[in-house]
């Protein structure tokens, strides 16, 4: 339950505000002035402080300035009277939060609330991840995800067999580290990692890199070259975009992997290898063996075990856990005293689609520490597709079915998303909406809101 301190020297719309807020979950104290509420402030901890701008002796502004300095954490949201916009922007310039005239709509005043409130647990958790540093644990991957946690429960159950494994996801999703993460963690660890990107070469190079060479195999063999099968004995092969592999090169890879040999271009003899495969690829291999353009035999021979990494959209909070820890690595290497991420920033990576996801980030946050004057990455850091993102689908957070919530609730949430975008008018929302306000006003009721008196054209 939140808790709330209302201040307010007027005992009437005290006593209002504690109650309907107190109707809406909230846990509400009261202060009858600015002296009483900083007295409480220093002796108790609140998630959000609403306040009255104009009152004698220590006004709203004070209030706000004093704790913004003793308590930076908690944020301060005033009301002042309708008109009095310039003694608003000067709580503002205090460090309010935000403000709300007089009189006020309560729809708009909670919506204001929650927005305070998110800020808040913004704030928290990102001096939570800055406390922990954000350090990759055993498992080698930052994030706590569902999705994360579940491919790597996998993956660190068959590290220690050598069976081949085939990992999925988007591009950018850490297939690499997740190969390095098998590699690490099974009896191969102390023999070569060697990573291979199968669309990076042409097929005649291709072909000489996996299985090497001998002098004089062609034209520019002008001497012998060994492979990565071979560089990698011992140890683990990581097949990066396994997917485009030539069609040509397909079979002579499923014989290294059946029959534990290669033979070298231009070699009359084959050569034993001892080698543990793990493949990635972006692409929907199965739907490539049924358009003719992936060998079944091979597909089969690669997917013994297989794991799909989530795209970064689909983790959650991870995005935070992985801005910390990159912000921590960039800040070590360009010798730059930033400590983390603000928490305007940390809505605006939360919001972002990420489509090129953990690289994407990475890039991001590189940037953002090269660029910044501050001891913290401000918005202003960002790159411009970040700042100026807006969502413009329903996104369904995470790949947890628990998450999910029942339609009528996810109703629920865009209508109050729309009445806050359109400043809590209910005639722009109604009609943003496509209802009539009659419509709207029983919506609200239902989920319990008491049906407000509107002043004039709202």
């Amino acid at each position: 339950m939140s808790r709330v301190l209302v201040v307010e020297d007027d005992g009437t719309m005290r006593e209002l505000l504690a109650r309907q807020l107190g109707r809406r979950g909230f846990e509400v104290s009261t202060a009858s002035g600015g002296e009483d509420a900083l007295a409480q402030v220093a002796g108790a901890d609140f998630d959000v402080v609403l306040t009255d701008l104009n009152m004698p002796r220590v006004n709203g502004a004070q209030v706000c300035e004093r704790i913004t300095q003793s308590r930076p954490d908690i944020p301060v949201i005033v009301v002042t009277a309708f008109g009095s916009l310039d003694t608003a922007v000067a709580a503002i310039r205090a460090g309010a939060y935000d403000f709300v005239t007089k009189p006020f709509d309560l729809e708009q005043l909670l919506m204001t609330l929650e927005r305070a409130l998110g800020l808040r647990r913004l704030k928290d958790e990102v001096r939570r991840l800055r406390e922990s540093a954000a350090v990759a644990g055993e498992r080698g991957a930052v994030g706590d995800s569902a999705g994360l946690r579940t491919a790597y429960e996998v993956l660190g159950r068959v590290a220690s067999t050598d069976m081949t494994v085939l990992i999925g996801g988007e591009s950018g999703t850490g297939k690499e580290l997740a190969a390095r993460f098998v590699h690490a963690h099974s009896p191969r660890a102390p023999r070569p990692f060697v990573a291979l990107n199968c669309a990076a070469l042409p097929e005649a190079l291709l072909e000489s890199e996996l299985f090497g060479h001998v002098k004089g195999a062609f034209t520019d063999a002008k001497a012998q070259r060994t492979g990565i099968f071979q560089e990698a004995e011992g140890g683990t092969l990581f097949l990066d975009e396994v997917g485009d592999l030539p069609a040509a090169l397909q079979p002579k890879l499923l014989r290294a992997l059946q029959e534990r040999t290669i033979r070298p271009v231009g070699a009359n003899a084959e050569v034993p290898i001892d080698v543990r495969v793990v493949a990635a690829s972006h692409r929907d291999l199965e739907a490539a063996v049924a358009q003719g353009r992936f060998r079944e035999d091979l597909f089969y021979r690669l997917n013994v075990v297989s794991v799909e990494l989530p795209p970064l959209r689909a983790r959650g909070n991870d995005v935070l856990l992985l801005a910390q820890a990159f912000v921590k690595d960039f800040a070590a290497r360009l010798g730059r005293k930033v400590v983390g991420v603000s928490p305007q920033v940390a809505q605006k990576l939360l919001a972002y689609r990420w489509p090129g996801n953990v690289r994407e980030l990475q890039n991001c946050i590189q940037r953002a520490v090269a660029l910044t004057r501050f001891e913290e990455v401000s918005v202003e850091d960002l790159p411009e597709k970040v700042r100026a993102y807006q969502a413009t689908e329903v996104l369904l957070e995470g790949v947890d079915s628990s998450a999910l919530v029942p339609l009528e609730e996810m109703e629920r949430r865009y209508v109050l998303r729309v009445l806050e975008v359109v400043g809590g008018s209910k005639v722009e929302a109604a009609r943003t909406l496509g209802i009539d306000r009659k419509t709207l006003h029983r919506k609200l009721e239902a989920w319990g809101a008491p049906r407000p008196h509107p002043a004039p054209g709202t």
